[in-house]
């Protein structure tokens, strides 16, 4: 095995997968197939330890991961001493995933992790700390990567052991150890309810560096492959992740144009985009030679905002559910392969193990002082970053697979020195372990002593209403059970077992304005769910729903302390601007063109002001409702008379504007109307044939094919500028 891959890494660069040039063989390509598939009995160990795992966790503070892991190198380590000779289907599982290929992680797991993380993410909040994410994960890691290669060299110098180490040895070295992986991490960190923009930073900084160090660490590695170092290895940089980058939003935006073409066929567009997220990564990789991670990374974040909109929610659902399952499958699998590793392929000394901290300890340095460094920049850009957040951020710096399969790749590459082989292995697997170990468990204490895991009280008196509801409903509906005759039989005092727990009162002091905030904030997650509801029944369209989306967003970018009628970007947009107003006084010439120009954006305003007048109106119901319980306090019935004037303030204004377009328009009002009932009445009878369908009257066959009909007469009416005469 070791010579195959051996001579498959002298191939080629950049390729990070280059296997496929030795598939063209018969004899070893079949050695080679062989290899990687994957033993369904070494899968279904792993995944049946992973299940037991985490039911056994769930009242610990070990973090999932970090329990695989630990799992991994325990049952690795017995294999190794020769404990479970005796059970031969559990040792070759786990011979079978202490041999694993590197490939297989790069290949079947990396894409599926990063696409996870890529289409989860908030792209308005990616976009906010897209800034600082950049500054960790380019400039970050290559001054990481230089620190630590300056720290081999200088061991090099005291360590006889390590004095066969040179520049080129060192910075590859620095370059893999420099790509982070903070799953466990942004696990706590959602589990502790910390800042979801917090923990967005940390994700993104994540995936971002892993395409920064595969690239670094291939500029490098191919020294000692076939193609050697690159004569201008800063341009390959930036051609390598911006072609990534650009290819990932390009496949992005065909495979969309794709699944909204094949919109009644909710299977094929489930296929489509699972198989296209692959393809991007092997497309990058295998055949145009960019960072197969960037391009993966634009590919999720473009299909995540330009992709989820169009699509049905039990589409998006799926996709959801899907992606969180193969991510899970994913994590559970990787985390144990790489404590089997670590166990069965990891030798070392006691100078080894006293080298192996000073670079621990020197890593956590790096990482201390490349923050500080850039803490200035950071603290200013997107969202900011306070200190505690810098110091989360400092010590949640974990290392993970990524950096161990490129380790693994180096260990079967025997043109390097085998002392350097043994020595990368050794140090990679001993920094995964110590900061998995160390710092992952020790993450969730550090959140909690700086005070970034506290439940404000506010949102404690929010729930407790909320909780108190619940249990005077349920209270009501057990009195309205026992006066049925039906009934009369039971033994109630079973049953009011059953009742929610009566919560108590949180006594502690709670600023009004705290109170309003966290109030505002659910009033946005109920109209944002309402925009999608409005545009799938045809009252609003594809632009609007983005538009209202965003101004959601940026209430969201205020914590809720933003006032709801502070709705500045679609009331802008609404208004007539000022240099139309001009060009409609001077000339009559003017004016006609100024229409023209202007009707488009009238529609669309129409349409931002129908949208958020319903949506207000439905909040203003949720906060009368919320007002109407007896358990509201004093502190909140102030709050909800300032919410309602803000509210009413929104609905105002919205039909203020719908009269003047409609006394200023009358020919754009009156097509911005028409356009809205098209809309409606297509949308009505698309869901006329879902129902049919359901109900079995149609075939799917006949079901797609009236869909698509439909989407024929919807372009008909929407592809010229206007169909009013």
């Amino acid at each position: 095995m070791k010579e195959i891959l051996f001579s498959f890494y002298r191939t080629k660069l950049i390729d990070i997968s280059l296997l496929n040039n030795y598939i063209s063989s018969n004899a070893i390509g079949s050695k080679i197939a062989s290899s990687l598939q994957l033993n369904s009995e070494s899968v279904l160990i792993g995944l049946m330890g992973g299940a037991i795992l985490k039911f056994g966790l769930k009242k610990m503070p070990l973090p999932y991961t970090v329990g695989l892991f630990a799992f991994g190198l325990l049952i690795g380590t017995f294999d190794r001493i020769g404990w479970l000779e005796s059970i031969p289907i559990l040792k070759s599982s786990i011979d079978f995933a202490g041999n694993a290929n590197p490939d297989m992680i790069l290949y079947i797991f990396l894409p599926i992790l990063i696409f996870d993380a890529a289409y989860e993410l908030d792209v308005h909040i990616f976009r906010k700390t897209l800034t600082n994410a950049t500054i960790l994960s380019v400039p970050g890691v290559i001054i990481a990567m230089l620190l630590t290669a300056a720290l081999m060299i200088g061991i090099g110098t005291f360590a006889p052991s390590y004095e066969g180490w040179n520049w080129t040895f060192a910075l590859m070295f620095g370059a893999l150890i420099s790509a982070t992986d903070p799953v466990a991490v942004v696990a706590l960190l959602k589990e502790l309810g910390t800042s979801k923009r917090f923990s967005t930073l940390v994700d993104a900084e994540s995936m971002l560096n892993d395409g920064t160090g595969i690239v670094l660490f291939m500029l490098f590695f191919g020294a000692y492959t076939a193609t050697g170092v690159s004569d201008s290895p800063v341009a390959d940089f930036i051609m390598v992740v911006a072609g990534g980058a650009l290819l990932g939003t390009l496949l992005a935006y065909l495979c969309i144009q794709f699944i909204t073409k094949v919109n009644g066929d909710e299977m094929l567009q489930n296929s489509v985009m699972i198989l296209s997220a692959y393809m991007t990564f092997v497309i990058a990789q295998n055949y145009l030679e960019v960072s197969g991670v960037i391009a993966l990374v634009g590919f999720g974040l473009t299909v995540s905002y330009m992709g989820r909109p169009r699509l049905k929610p039990q589409v998006n659902k799926f996709m959801r559910q899907f992606w969180e399952l193969a991510a899970h499958i994913a994590n559970t699998l990787i985390f144990i392969i790489v404590g089997i590793v670590i166990a069965l392929k990891v030798d070392f000394s006691w100078m080894d193990l006293l080298i192996l901290i000073c670079v621990y300890a020197g890593i956590n340095i790096i990482r201390i002082l490349i923050i500080t460094i850039f803490y200035p920049i950071m603290k200013r850009s997107g969202y900011g970053l306070s200190v505690r957040e810098s110091t989360i951020l400092s010590w949640g710096g974990l290392r993970g697979a990524l950096g161990l399969t490129m380790a693994l790749m180096v260990s079967y590459t025997f043109s390097i020195p085998e002392p350097i082989r043994r020595q990368v292995l050794f140090l990679t697997a001993g920094i995964v372990t110590l900061t998995l170990t160390i710092n992952a468990t020790t993450i969730g204490w550090l959140l909690k002593k700086l005070g970034l895991a506290e439940i404000p009280s506010s949102k404690l008196l929010l729930d407790y209403s909320v909780k108190e509801q619940l249990y005077e409903g349920s209270e009501k509906y057990l009195k309205d059970l026992k006066q049925k005759e039906a009934l009369e039989a039971t033994d109630w005092s079973i049953v009011e077992q059953f009742l929610p727990q009566k919560e108590i009162y949180p006594e502690m002091p709670v600023r009004t304005k705290d109170v309003m905030a966290d109030i505002r904030l659910r009033i946005l997650d109920r109209e944002r769910s309402l925009y999608w509801s409005l545009y799938t029944n045809g009252v609003i369209s594809s632009g609007t729903q983005r538009r209202l989306n965003a101004a959601i967003d940026e209430q969201y970018d205020r914590d809720g302390k933003k006032p709801l009628c502070d709705r500045g970007d679609i009331f802008e947009f609404c208004e007539e601007p000022s240099w139309i107003i001009s060009m409609k006084f001077f000339s009559r010439f003017f004016q006609k063109w100024a229409d023209i120009y202007y009707q488009d954006r009238i529609i669309l305003g129409y349409d931002l002001a129908r949208g958020l007048i319903i949506a207000q109106k439905e909040s203003l119901k949720l906060v009368n409702e919320f007002g109407s319980s007896e358990t509201v306090s004093t502190e909140y019935e102030s709050c909800l008379s300032l919410l309602q004037v803000e509210i009413r303030k929104n609905i105002t204004r919205a039909s203020n504007f719908i009269t003047k377009i409609s006394i200023d328009y009358p020919k754009s009002y009156k097509e911005a109307v028409t356009r809205k009932s098209v809309r409606m009445l297509l949308s009505n009878e698309k869901k006329r044939i879902e129902q049919f369908k359901e109900q079995g009257l149609i075939s799917q066959e006949e079901a797609e094919q009236m869909v698509n009909e439909l989407g024929e007469r919807h372009n008909k009416f929407f592809t010229s500028y206007q169909f009013l005469k």
